[in-house]
């Protein structure tokens, strides 16, 4: 579904599924709203920032709602791409690759960062049935992927948003 991504936070050592839904929608006064629940309002703000600058992803006349699906709450970084993701799912009106799980903080200059844990948010995800993850090449080097995932090394945002929307190969 257009909106929706789905990342893997950690709850002190517990990996826990969480879904980013996003909309992205004409603002129908003069200034755009931003409103959130269950993610960090300013983490929000600064991916829409970074979305804008990076890649041309203009949000600047839209109302922009970012929401945790079930009241979970995390403010955790490492949700920063599943949140992106979602936004540009939302703008553009189009899913992202299905079964996919995104994990990775993302830098002002549009790098996806390394997070602790990669490797326990893989198996919970692959657990969890899906079939493939984008992760951030940093720190990845010896990651061994768990059975029945396909894990999609990134180093920045461009290269994450084409993953997540190219057509999957059957």
């Amino acid at each position: 579904m257009p909106g929706t991504c789905a990342a893997v936070s950690l709850e002190g050592r517990r990996p826990l599924p969480t879904e980013i839904q996003s909309l992205v929608a004409p603002s129908s006064g003069g200034s755009p709203r931003r409103t959130t629940s269950g993610v960090d309002h300013a983490r929000v703000a600064m991916l829409l920032a970074v979305l804008q600058a990076r890649l041309g992803a203009d949000c600047s006349g839209a109302d922009v709602y970012v929401s945790t699906v079930g009241g979970a709450r995390t403010t955790e970084p490492a949700i920063d791409l599943a949140m992106a993701v979602a936004i540009v799912s939302s703008l553009k009106g189009v899913p992202p690759r299905a079964q996919m799980v995104a994990v990775g903080e993302i830098g002002l200059t549009g790098e996806v960062r390394a997070c602790t844990g990669l490797p326990r948010r893989l198996q919970e995800a692959a657990r969890l049935g899906f079939t493939s993850a984008l992760v951030p090449a940093q720190g990845a080097e010896e990651l061994r992927a768990p059975s029945g995932i396909t894990v999609y090394t990134i180093s920045d945002l461009a290269a994450a948003i084409r993953v997540a929307f190219e057509p999957t190969r059957q």
